[in-house]
């Protein structure tokens, strides 16, 4: 039986994001996803159990879970057979034997598999996808049912352990601290563990024949992996990253995970990912005259924000991007290159050449990824910092990672928290820049 022949049950307790409204389930909150996979790279053959542990918000007599292009073969619900499994293409709805009062604590388990594929989405196909040799995962913004059940919003974050059994002759680079690695005959047995609180987008696992490459020593672990060929264009390329993190610790505060990881895969990506604790880059990002540094500036960033502090829906993804790319000007600026200031410039009077039809605060669906938003968002901060000055601005920031870290954020919260924290008047300016659709004149810089 085929997940996409299996007609969904009517009135499942499923809501999603406004932006992604098949993504998500109402009802619950998920605090730890516990996965035991194994993966057989010649035949692309996907199989695993999930044990979900969760907390009612409301009494269920039913609930759903996100899992696409996989089936699911057993359910149980603390330890007891479910009465009732109906799947489609893109839900696992579940009626346990006995209904789950609100407040409750439910483990779920779920045994399922498949071979894993990438979903469609208007943004392109994400998810699992097979390397030339290996496996991505590329889980922005909705990839994660591609390889496990999940409650796929991304103000639903909770703890991770992750299993995996795949070919001995490949390393598996995942999410967390890898905490035991056992080898049995022609296989492997990979574990890591996340601690901290984690959207089910950010989770992600890389499956290649990677080489590990020691970077310089920073505050916290560093971690790469890589195509053994690239070792040298690498090191020119990310020997920079320590004084990257530094730089950023000064001005956005303490780094947020205990240790940090890069993966370059063999084949070439369009854009860099992000992830949990992990940036994941193609090899066309590498050239040995760090002619994407911006990128690995911009990726670091997202371990402030993306993945410590994580919008509590899509419509606030400028929380994520808007910072990360001022973050690459910041770099630049502290670097000794050009400032953030000529940055803005240029690229107020780039942005100012293109239309103007949406408004960065809530961009829409089909916008939330434009890069235009990138770029205003940068903008909205540097009108922001020139306003009220570097000082007080860089406390706010440091302020407002430490206040939500490993949390969930939206404007409105940072708008207020602006508020609280600045003794000038930021309202009008920030609502032109964010919820305005034409683009505000940046205020004169400060002499």
């Amino acid at each position: 039986m085929k997940a996409r022949d299996l007609i969904p049950e009517s009135g499942g307790a499923s809501a999603g994001d406004d932006y992604l409204p098949g993504s998500g389930n109402s009802g619950y909150s998920v605090s730890h996803y516990a996965l035991e996979l194994d993966y057989r790279m010649a035949s692309n053959r996907l199989t695993g159990t999930a044990v979900i542990t969760a907390t009612a918000s409301q009494p269920l007599g039913r609930f759903s879970l996100d899992l696409t292009g996989l089936v699911a073969s057993k359910v149980s619900v603390d330890g007891v057979r479910v009465a009732k499994v109906v799947q489609n293409t893109q839900k696992l709805t579940i009626t346990p034997a006995r209904p789950i009062e609100a407040g409750a604590s439910f483990i779920v388990s779920v045994r399922y598999g498949g071979s894993p594929g990438p979903r469609r989405s208007r943004w392109g196909e994400v998810g699992w996808e097979e390397l030339a040799e290996g496996v991505i995962v590329a889980g922005q913004p909705c990839g994660a049912p591609t390889w496990f059940p999940c409650n796929d919003h991304p103000g639903d974050k909770a703890t991770m352990q992750l299993a995996m059994t795949t070919d001995s002759p490949y390393r598996v680079v995942a999410n967390g601290t890898l905490v035991s690695r056992t080898v049995r005959s022609s296989r492997t047995r990979w574990v890591f563990e996340t601690t901290e609180p984690m959207a089910t987008y950010l989770a992600t696992v890389q499956i290649g024949y990677y080489q590990s490459y020691a970077l310089p020593p920073a505050r916290i672990p560093q971690y790469a992996y890589i195509p053994e060929d690239l070792a040298a264009d690498f090191g020119a390329d990310f020997g920079g990253q320590s004084a990257m993190i530094e730089v950023f610790e000064k001005l956005f505060g303490e780094f947020p995970f205990s240790e940090y990881t890069v993966v370059v895969t063999d084949d070439d990506l369009e854009i860099p990912l992000e992830a949990h604790g992990l940036s994941v880059f193609g090899r066309n990002h590498v050239d040995g005259h760090q002619g994407e540094v911006r990128l690995i500036a911009h990726e670091l960033a997202h371990s402030w924000f993306g993945n410590s502090l994580t919008a509590a829906s899509w419509k606030h993804i400028w929380l994520h991007e808007g910072f990360a790319c001022y973050a690459e000007w910041l770099w630049s600026e502290a670097s000794g290159s050009t400032s953030a200031a000529h940055l803005a410039e240029h690229h107020w009077t780039r942005l100012n050449a293109l239309p103007q039809d949406f408004a960065i605060g809530d961009p829409g669906p089909d916008l939330m990824f434009d890069d235009r938003l990138y770029k205003r968002g940068a903008l909205t901060l540097h009108a922001l910092r020139v306003t009220i000055r570097d000082e007080a601005f860089f406390e706010l920031l440091r302020k407002w990672t430490f206040e939500h870290r490993h949390g969930s954020v939206t404007t409105e919260q940072f708008l207020a928290h602006v508020s609280e924290s600045s003794d000038r008047p930021t309202g009008p300016l920030l609502a032109a820049w964010l919820f305005d659709t034409a683009l505000p004149k940046l205020p004169p810089r400060r002499r």
